[in-house]
């Protein structure tokens, strides 16, 4: 497995195919090509295939947390998403708040994760 902490070459085409096979979303290219180049992305990649990326959005100063955290189906239950959670964690210029879905608390508490405000959203 090889690990790249911000990856600049990752592409709105490649992430998009990837994240539909993770978390189907009805993904604009440009739109997401403007939000991967404002974030760190750290991704994981399994004979030159994404299997497996972490992005974060932060100030560099107050405030960070992590957007997306997905890996390949068949990838999963593998370590990629522990370790590419840890590198998050090394390489964030901050803390990190993040929204969990319901059902992977587990995951987050055994990687030292801790439990904190609840999260609310504002729709647009």
């Amino acid at each position: 497995m090889k690990y790249i902490v911000d990856d600049k070459k990752l592409d709105a085409e490649l992430f998009v195919s990837f994240a539909n096979k993770v978390w189907q979303g009805d993904y604009d290219i440009k739109e997401t090509q403007k939000a991967l180049e404002k974030t760190i992305n750290i991704t994981a990649y399994n004979d030159n295939k994404l299997v497996g990326c972490i992005r974060i959005l932060s100030d560099g100063y107050y405030f960070g947390t992590i957007t997306e955290l997905l890996v390949l189906p068949e990838f999963q239950h593998k370590g990629i998403g522990s370790r590419l959670l840890n590198l998050a964690k090394e390489n964030a210029p901050t803390m990190l708040y993040f929204g969990a879905q319901p059902g992977v608390e587990e995951f987050y508490e055994k990687n030292g994760c801790e439990k904190g405000m609840q999260s609310y959203i504002i729709k647009k």
